[in-house]
């Protein structure tokens, strides 16, 4: 059997907001955007390239339904960048919250910083060697 990662998807309050920070702080591109009126709800795909060949990230917006409480399940969104010094500053320049700072991993040497969306999730960026 061979398998593919699809993509990862988390429910967000305010679609619009998530959109903006994923494709405008985080580069991403929105790739595909749907309503679903019966459902109430509308699913948005954002990622670094088409769905085709990369694992991309599903946006979930349930009209009824302006916040969620995060859990404790899940971890993060892993994401590779060349300078972490120079992505965080440009993403603290935005606006972006930085919640752990660019420095070595605990127990480790791979140099790691967090951020939070606009919804809370946790994002770690990863300096690429």
């Amino acid at each position: 059997m061979n398998f593919r990662m699809l993509h990862t998807m988390i429910r967000v309050g305010d679609l619009d907001r998530s959109i903006r920070f994923y494709t405008e702080l985080m580069g991403m591109t929105l790739l595909r955007r749907q309503d679903y009126p019966e459902g109430r709800f509308t699913l948005a795909f954002v990622g670094y390239g088409p769905e085709t060949g990369n694992t991309v990230l599903e946006l979930t917006h349930n009209w009824d339904t302006p916040a969620y409480e995060l859990g404790n399940g899940f971890g993060h969104i892993a994401l590779g960048v060349s300078d972490i010094h120079a992505v965080c500053d440009g993403l603290t320049a935005a606006g972006a919250k930085i919640t752990r700072p660019p420095g070595p991993m605990k127990h480790g040497r791979t140099v790691i910083a967090f951020l939070e969306d606009p919804d809370g999730y946790k994002i770690e960026l990863i300096e690429l060697s």
